[in-house]
C-alpha cells in the first residue's frame, strides 16, 4: 500500500494525520503505544469516561508528560467529533449502543472512522457503511483485530484468482462455553479471580471471548465484508491444527465439516475432550483455498503449500494478531488512501442473544459475557425471519417470556425503549435489509 512512503512526506511537512481516539481501554492503550514512534501521526483529542484515568494509560504506554500536555483529554465523546481539527475518529469503547451514535455522529461530521467496536458494526454496520459512503467518508474495520485480518487474506485470495472455500479465525473453544459467565471464566483459562483482578482483566469482557459471542460477531462482521456466509445453524468450532485447516475446511461432500463453499467459520486450540491440538491456530486468521486447474494445484505442492489430500485444497494463514498494535495500518490507510481496510458491504451474518439457561419472566439481561446469554451467529434472513434480538442490544432489558436454555431471545420476548438512539439506528437497518415479502 505504500501508506509509509506518504506517512514520511507528511511528516516532513509537519502536516500529521490527526486522529481522535474513543476509549483508552486496552485496545485504544496498544494503539496508543506505537503513538511516539510514528512521526506523521498524532492523537489530537482522547475521549474517555475517565480522562484522568486515559491520562494514566498513556504514561503506562510509555507517553511523556509533554506528549500527554500536547493532547485533549475530556469525557464527552460528540465533542471530538464535532472539533473540526482530526481526520480520523478511532471508535473502541465496545458498548454497542454509544458506538453506533458516535460512528453515525462522525460520518455526518465527514470524518473517517475506524470502528474497533465490532459489537455496534455488526448491530447496523450495513447501514453506516452506506452512509459513510453516500458522505465521501471510509467506514473501516479496525487492521490488527482478526475481522480486518481475515478480510485482506480474503482479499488477496480473490485478487489473485482463487476461489474462498472459507475464511475465519481461530479460538479457545469446548460446547460448554457456551454457559461460561463471568463467575466461572477464570476457571476455564487456568488464573484465579484474584490473579485477574491483580492484572486488570474484566471478567465479563473476557468471558464473551470463551462463551462463543465475540466469534459469532467477528464471523458476523467477515460474513458481511467479504460475501462468505455463516453455516445455518451457527458456528461449528471444527477442532484444526494449522497444517489440517485444507482438510477440515472442506465441504462435508468431499471429506471435511463445512455446510457449503464460501463459508464463515471458527476453528478450535482443543479437541472435544480437552486435548491441546498440537500446533494449533488460537491467536491467527486464515483462509481456504481451492486450485482453479491442475497446474494451479500442482504449483501448491512445487512450492510446499499445505493440502489436504487431493491436492486442490490449500491454506493461508497469519498465526497471530497484534490487536491495537497494528491499527496505524487502519488510520493511515483511511487519512492517506481514503481505503478501508476491510468494510461492510452488505447484511448476510447477524448474531442473536441466546440463553445459557432457563431464563424466566421478569430477569433482566446482561448481555455479552454475562450470566445469561450468549451470541449465536445467524444467517441475516433467518435472523429477521425469527424476530432475534441482536446480541448488542441484550443489555439492560427485562424479559416478558420464559425463554429455555439455549433457544434466542426474540425483539418480542423483550421490553425494549424504541426512542433510544441505538434501536432506532437497528431498526433502521433491519427495515433497508428486510428481504421482500416471499422472498427466500
Amino acid at each position: 500500500m505504500y501508506i509509509y512512503q506518504e506517512l514520511a512526506a507528511r511528516a516532513a511537512a509537519r502536516n500529521p494525520v490527526q486522529v481522535g481516539l474513543i476509549g483508552a481501554g486496552k485496545f485504544g492503550s496498544m494503539f496508543l503505544s506505537q503513538v511516539p514512534t510514528t512521526p506523521g501521526l498524532e492523537v489530537h483529542t482522547i475521549a474517555d469516561l475517565n480522562p484522568e484515568g486515559a491520562k494514566e494509560a498513556c504514561r503506562t504506554v510509555g507517553w511523556t508528560e509533554e506528549e500527554i500536555a500536547r493532547t485533549r483529554f475530556i469525557d464527552d465523546a460528540l465533542l471530538l467529533l464535532q472539533t473540526g481539527s482530526i481526520d480520523v475518529v478511532v471508535e473502541a469503547t465496545g458498548n454497542p449502543s454509544v458506538g453506533l451514535v458516535h460512528a453515525r455522529e462522525a460520518i455526518r461530521n465527514g470524518l473517517h472512522i475506524v470502528m474497533v467496536n465490532v459489537e455496534a458494526d455488526v448491530l447496523a454496520g450495513p447501514l453506516l457503511a452506506e452512509e459513510a459512503k453516500q458522505a465521501g467518508v471510509v467506514y473501516s474495520m479496525a487492521y490488527g483485530d482478526q475481522p480486518a485480518l481475515t478480510c485482506e487474506l480474503v482479499e488477496w485470495a480473490r485478487a489473485t484468482g482463487f476461489d474462498v472455500i472459507a475464511a475465519g479465525k481461530g479460538t479457545k473453544y469446548l460446547p460448554e462455553y457456551h454457559a461460561s459467565t463471568p463467575d466461572t471464566v477464570w476457571d476455564h483459562y487456568g488464573l484465579t479471580a484474584e490473579g485477574a483482578a491483580a492484572a486488570g482483566m474484566n471478567s465479563q469482557m473476557f468471558n464473551s471471548f470463551l462463551d462463543g459471542t465475540k466469534s459469532a460477531l467477528e464471523m458476523a462482521a467477515i460474513s458481511n465484508g467479504t460475501g462468505l456466509t455463516p453455516p445455518p445453524d451457527g458456528l461449528l468450532f471444527p477442532a484444526a491444527s494449522m497444517g489440517d485447516l485444507a482438510t477440515v475446511l472442506r465441504p462435508k461432500s468431499e471429506g471435511g465439516q463445512l455446510h457449503h463453499k464460501g463459508q464463515v467459520e471458527v476453528v478450535s486450540s482443543l479437541e472435544l475432550d480437552g486435548r491441546q491440538v498440537f500446533n494449533d491456530l488460537r491467536w491467527g486468521v486464515y483462509v481456504v483455498i481451492e486450485a482453479p486447474n491442475d497446474y494451479a494445484a500442482s504449483c501448491f505442492r512445487q512450492y510446499g503449500m499445505n493440502t489436504d489430500a487431493t491436492g486442490r485444497y490449500s491454506a493461508m494463514f497469519k498465526p497471530f494478531h497484534l490487536i491495537g498494535l497494528e491499527l496505524n495500518i487502519s488510520i493511515l490507510s483511511a487519512a492517506l488512501l481514503n481505503k478501508p481496510t476491510g468494510m461492510t458491504d452488505g447484511f448476510r451474518g447477524d448474531v442473536v442473544a441466546t440463553a445459557k439457561r432457563d431464563l424466566k419472566v421478569g430477569e433482566m439481561l446482561d448481555g455479552e459475557g454475562g450470566f445469561t446469554v450468549w451470541g449465536k451467529l445467524y444467517p441475516a434472513e433467518a435472523s429477521l425471519s425469527l424476530g432475534g434480538l441482536p446480541i448488542g442490544l441484550a443489555h439492560h432489558v427485562k424479559l416478558k417470556t420464559d425463554i429455555p436454555a439455549n433457544q434466542p431471545v426474540r425483539w418480542q420476548d423483550v421490553d425494549v425503549n424504541e426512542t433510544l438512539d441505538a434501536i432506532k439506528i437497528r431498526r433502521q437497518m433491519e427495515a433497508r435489509f428486510k428481504l421482500p415479502e416471499g422472498a427466500k
